[in-house]
């Protein structure tokens, strides 16, 4: 770590905050320790259950540690969230209107990879070392050696694409990375006892007819370590899992507990995680894409229905252009005109676009209205 940024944290007995469990190495000694001190092992058990925390923490350790004299491995964990990749678009990736209506935040993260869910029964890990250290199968040899010394009828694997497969095609860790000019992190899930109908229900496309080069998801059949080994505790997880890292790498490190909203401890990380909720991070990063979509149209005075079809090109999640081709015998075409006009410059997103919207509803008279309405509700649901 930087020379003048040198902060103790205090150890006593440790206790995980994280997965309610101590660890099987001997207790730190009363006192406390600096985070850069002697070269070696270093395990950190965030107390923090908030998405954007934890991965302002682990660019925080990126940043700050000396990784080229000590390695560093970080379990942490989530209230419920969807986690994105770096590279990927989360209008294809997540159901952003359930979400929403289940209270789930997004979150970009900075490396790359796929799209997860994270809540209490995932746990995280973060594998920190020097650029040249960096071995994600030794990684996660840690994961696998862990898990078949504490349950060796349990068949994992780790393969090529880096997942952690259980019975040779379960999924139950998936793999990420980011790596800078010096310094490296891989970072984990393992699937203790998640939530997998929540998991299925967030996990699938808001919006159909999107062309992007962004980074896809590869879908996987996916279990949890509790359904092929009731008796596998938190406690028991995270005490074979830092046992096996010190094994691993010959470290000696006792887990040591850690609030990344402790400033004093890790000044600026507030700060980077409240970037990290931005919508400009989250949304605004997503790489250029386009939308072709048809919208369904009815009027309930009426019966009549028709379809239109909305082209629109989306940079840094603002719409470059947008074009709707409606019939002019459902709506004039000054309308239309009018209504792709208002959009372009806006946001790809539903409050927005609404606002934007609600304007030229009110100037129009009550019949064109109706279908004005109906055909803004249409475009708006695109956009999840």
């Amino acid at each position: 770590m930087m020379s003048h940024i040198r902060r103790t944290l205090s150890l006593g007995r440790s206790r995980s905050a994280v997965c309610g469990c101590r660890t099987s190495n001997p207790p730190a000694r009363s006192g406390s320790t600096s985070i850069d001190g002697a070269e070696g092992g270093l395990v950190l058990q965030s107390r923090s259950t908030d998405v954007y925390q934890n991965l302002a923490l682990e660019d925080w350790i990126d940043a700050n540690v000396d990784l080229q004299r000590r390695g560093v491995l970080l379990l942490w964990r989530n209230r419920p969230a969807v986690v994105i990749g770096r590279h990927q678009n989360p209008w294809t990736e997540c159901n952003l209107p359930a979400m929403r209506r289940a209270g789930v935040p997004l979150a970009r993260r900075r490396s790359g990879g796929g799209t997860v869910f994270h809540d209490l029964g995932n746990l995280n890990l973060t594998f920190f070392s020097s650029k040249k250290a960096y071995d994600r199968r030794r990684n996660l040899k840690v994961i696998t050696d862990a898990l078949r010394r504490i349950r060796p009828e349990l068949d994992v694997q780790a393969t090529e694409r880096f997942d952690i497969l259980l019975n040779g095609h379960l999924k139950i860790s998936g793999s990420a990375s980011r790596l800078s000019r010096k310094s490296s992190y891989h970072h984990c899930t393992l699937l203790h006892s998640a939530d997998r109908s929540a998991l299925s229900a967030v996990l699938r496309p808001s919006c159909a007819g999107i062309r992007s080069n962004a980074t896809p998801s590869v879908p996987s059949p996916v279990a949890n370590l509790l359904d092929h080994a009731p008796t596998l505790q938190w406690e028991e997880l995270l005490e074979a899992l830092v046992h096996q890292y010190n094994a691993e790498f010959s470290f000696g490190a006792a887990s040591t507990l850690v609030d990344p909203a402790d400033e004093s401890a890790f000044p600026g990380v507030g700060t980077a995680a409240a970037e990290l909720r931005r919508w400009d991070w989250t949304f605004g990063r997503t790489p250029k894409f386009s939308v072709e979509n048809l919208l369904e149209l009815k009027d309930d005075r009426s019966d009549a229905r028709c379809s239109a079809r909305l082209h629109a090109e989306v940079k840094g999640g603002v719409m470059e252009s947008c074009e709707l081709d409606v019939p002019a015998d459902w709506l004039p075409r000054r309308l239309s005109g009018e209504l792709s006009g208002v959009l372009v410059g806006e946001r790809f997103c539903p409050h927005r676009a609404a606002a934007a919207l609600s304007t030229l509803m009110r100037s129009e008279s009550n019949e064109l209205q109706r279908r004005l309405h109906d055909l803004c509700d249409a475009v708006v649901s695109v956009m999840g």
